[in-house]
């Protein structure tokens, strides 16, 4: 998929680096209910990222492919968007590509999901701030292909597939990421009907 002319391609990333969290949380107020800037903390290093509209198209697809999986197989699965979720005690926030939770209480502490979308490299180690916030599993979407990192105590640890979802198949879920999403519903469907 190329851009459309007159949109970056790439994702807008700056770096602060010794902001404290009291200016983090002023931020996030100042910047109210917007999706952009995303802004992501880590111990006084905090992230500005402006999406590129391919970030947003892919982003936008695997959620409609997640979503209508799991509601053609029946499963407890909540959506919440790019949730800000943030910790002052770990000096740590994100707001994940998507994020899910699974069962449970309809306004968990923190999502059981975090899928982040790598469209442009850089900035923050997103796998460190979502392992201080204790999310059980992300899954980072790049090059067409999708890494599962499930929590292990204190440390991430790569998964062959998902343990929360392991009726998905991660492998067609990256295929179809790019695709009109039209179209990639309609390859999940045909896939699922088998």
């Amino acid at each position: 998929m190329s851009a459309s002319p007159g949109r970056a391609s790439f994702d807008q990333r700056v770096v602060l680096y010794g902001v404290p969290w009291s200016q983090y949380e002023a931020l996030l107020l100042t910047r109210g209910e917007s999706a952009v800037p995303r802004m992501t903390y880590l111990d006084g290093a905090l992230e500005f990222m402006s999406p590129s509209i391919n970030h947003e198209q892919v982003k936008k697809t695997l959620a409609r492919l997640i979503e209508a999986w799991a509601d053609l197989l029946d499963l407890d699965l909540q959506g919440f968007g790019s949730w800000t979720v943030k910790a002052e005690r770990e000096g740590r926030g994100a707001e994940a590509d998507e994020c899910y939770s699974l069962g449970g209480p309809d306004q968990p502490e923190r999502p059981d999901l975090a899928i982040e979308v790598n469209w442009t490299r850089g900035g923050l180690d997103k796998l460190e701030v979502w392992r201080g916030l204790r999310v059980s599993e992300v899954w980072m979407w790049e090059d067409d292909r999708i890494d599962v990192f499930v929590l292990r105590g204190e440390a991430y640890v790569v998964s062959a597939g998902s343990e929360l979802l392991p009726q998905m198949d991660l492998v067609l879920l990256a295929s179809l990421a790019r695709l009109r999403q039209r179209d990639a519903l309609r390859a999940l469907r045909e896939h699922l009907r088998g």
